[in-house]
């Protein structure tokens, strides 16, 4: 994600709280044909077995839902991939193409003569306010062949609407019984729906209310927030909530001094950005950025950035004395676990889905430890987190902080796709005396194969 859409998109998206008894999560993922993934990859919140209360949520229907899972593997072996199928998904929930001939984006399985002319495939069970969703989408890199969303008030689904490719034109129909619309309604829903785009996307066109669309539109919105990854630029969003959360700021505050950061005080001022003419062309041509904002950046010729002092309190031969140190001379540890703590402080207070790749990246493992410690004995935290990561020390943490049922692994087969397994698949983990060393020594494969 490059700078400007971080800054407009995430950056400065609001945080919306929600009442208690509002309990959105994600039950079960699906994906086939995406990226490393060749066949269908099911990911999965729901554990196998009894988990203590801490780590799950309960539906009203009695479904139980893990908090926390985590994904180890190899390098190369596909951990990232299944995050950016979230991520895919999400996006494309969201963006409203330039043109309707522009490609959909979506990358399948290349190493393979006829997956490239396959189409890819996404189905996600969620639940919003309580109430169970199943959402399924078939697409290729031109256009959506299929997609249909439903929701249950019974044990069996019920549709709200379908989208087929039809005579060259994508062609959505709504369950009348579920969705009351004029004809002359869902003829402009069928107008703005381009075959390149999703249905959710499209209805930003329309200025329409649609039961049981709309409540999805506003969950996407909300409660799935972009991943964070090695390459998220943390001044967007972290900066953007410092300015403006004083809660925030004394969270994040308190969280340095219990880290051992050295950090005192956080001081963050906004400050004008002049912005050159490519830099205005760019914004001028961004789809990421709304016409209003688009606008005033045009007009005014900059942005409005956010600058951050760190006051670090030192002992020297002259006693304590303070100095204040910018943004850019913290070290990619300190930076890092700031860009981590900002994230789930949002996810925590929306009850959102997060995902962070690679987790342990630029962090002491104590520090790790003590952020996922942090967030997974958050009371009354109906946030899910998803982390993939190689820090195989996390699998001592099974049983105290999270269970077996949250473990998952990737592995490349020898066709070059990759395979995703929970731990829970393989018998005897009773008997084991450590998890992390049986995993060291291949017995659940998901290691790299090192020759000498």
């Amino acid at each position: 994600m490059n700078y400007f859409n971080f800054i407009f998109n995430f950056g400065q998206g609001s945080l919306t709280l929600y009442p208690k008894n509002c309990i959105d999560m994600i039950q079960e993922f699906r994906f086939k044909n995406f990226k490393s993934f060749k066949d269908e990859a099911v990911f999965s919140f729901e554990p196998v077995k009894d988990e203590p209360v801490n780590r799950v949520v309960v539906m009203p229907d009695g479904t139980k839902l893990l908090r926390f899972s985590v994904v180890f593997g190899a390098n190369a072996s596909g951990k990232s991939n299944l995050l950016d199928a979230f991520e895919f998904l999400h996006e494309f929930w969201t963006v409203v193409p330039a043109r309707k001939d522009l490609s959909t984006r979506v990358i399948p399985f290349l190493l393979d003569k006829e997956t490239p002319q396959q189409d890819t495939s996404f189905e996600v069970k969620f639940y919003i306010g309580g109430v169970r969703y199943w959402y399924k989408l078939s697409l290729n890199r031109e256009r959506v062949s299929s997609e249909s969303l439903y929701f249950y008030d019974s044990n069996q689904p019920t549709r709200v609407f379908w989208r087929d490719y039809e005579n060259g034109a994508s062609v959505v129909k709504f369950n009348p019984s579920v969705v009351k619309l004029k004809a002359a309604e869902v003829d402009a829903v069928n107008i703005n729906c381009w075959k390149n785009m999703s249905l959710f996307a499209s209805m930003s066109r329309v200025n329409l209310n649609v039961e049981h669309v709309d409540p999805v539109i506003q969950w996407i919105k909300d409660k799935w927030m972009d991943n964070v990854t090695g390459q998220t630029e943390l001044s967007a969003y972290a900066k953007n909530k410092l300015l403006h959360d004083e809660a925030f700021r004394e969270y994040l505050k308190s969280f340095t001094k219990k880290a051992d950061l050295r950090i005192e005080e956080i001081a963050v001022k906004e400050i004008p950005l002049n912005l050159d003419k490519h830099q205005l062309e760019i914004i001028s041509h961004s789809e990421f950025i709304d016409d209003n904002t688009k606008e005033r950046i045009l007009q005014n010729g900059f942005i409005n950035d956010i600058r951050t002092e760190f006051k670090i309190r030192v002992k020297n031969v002259r006693g304590e004395e303070e100095y204040f140190l910018p943004e850019s001379s913290q070290s990619d540890g300190t930076n890092r676990v700031m860009e981590i703590e900002s994230a789930l402080y949002a996810a925590i207070k929306a009850g959102a889905f997060l995902a962070i790749d690679e987790v342990e990246a630029s962090l002491h493992p104590f520090l790790l430890d003590f952020i996922l410690d942090r967030f997974l004995k958050e009371e009354n935290n109906e946030s899910q987190l998803l982390v993939t990561t190689h820090y195989d020390p996390l699998l001592d943490s099974i049983n105290d902080l999270f269970g077996k049922d949250s473990v998952w692994f990737t592995e490349k087969s020898e066709d070059g796709s990759t395979e995703l397994f929970p731990l829970t698949d393989f018998k005897g983990l009773n008997k084991l005396s450590s998890i992390r060393n049986s995993y060291k020594n291949g017995r659940f494969g998901a290691v790299p194969e090192i020759y000498v």
